[in-house]
């Protein structure tokens, strides 16, 4: 991760190639300033976000990824929850983009805001943005479906959500009246269906 010390700093550009790939990394991750900024990142982000070309020489890492993070990851439909889109594509691999929000006690420009991994998302899941558009389900609604899809009981679900399990049983019910289905199994269905 290109970090300066104990405290943040905004990525250099490397030196080499070697720098600027080193061993892989499962997830990618950047820490963004509130103006979506890298302040810092991993390799594998760089992977990921430069697809299919490598890194330009003229540009700094820092630079180069605060452009690719307007055209990939922001969000074009604000939301109250990211600034960022939930999944994207880098040539014919689909991604997860999960966000978390940062409290620093740091002022100024560049203290963190918001961390974002970058994962690959598994051979087989279906997008849920069509899915989530066409059937207008809401965010909390989209997340329940997305542990539905992935097998999770009920009582896992809540888990992961942190809510609880009636809770659960409510956003599927919801999903289940605005596809007009009747059973988990139907909501599966419905989606396969649906899905190109």
């Amino acid at each position: 991760m290109h970090t300066n010390g104990s405290s943040l700093s905004v990525a250099q550009r490397p030196n080499s190639r070697t720098d600027l790939f080193p061993p892989r990394s499962a997830v990618g991750f950047l820490l963004l300033d509130s103006s979506l900024r890298p302040i810092a990142f991993n390799a594998e982000a760089i992977r990921v976000l430069g697809y299919p070309n490598l890194l330009a020489n003229a540009r700094p890492a820092d630079v180069f990824l605060a452009e690719r993070i307007r055209e990939c990851l922001l969000n074009r439909e604000p939301s109250r929850q990211s600034p960022l889109v939930n999944e994207f594509r880098s040539g014919r691999r689909r991604y997860v983009c999960r966000t978390v929000s940062v409290d620093s006690d740091a002022k100024g420009r560049s203290h963190a805001s918001i961390a974002v991994l970058l994962e690959r998302a598994p051979v087989g899941l279906l997008p849920l943005s069509p899915v989530s558009e066409q059937f207008k389900l809401t965010r909390r609604e989209r997340d329940a479906l997305e542990h539905l899809l992935q097998g999770l009981s009920n009582k896992e679900i809540a888990n992961r959500m942190s809510v609880s399990p009636n809770t659960v049983k409510a956003f599927l019910r919801l999903i289940m009246l605005k596809m007009e289905v009747t059973s988990r199994a139907a909501i599966v269905a419905k989606i396969m269906m649906t899905c190109p």
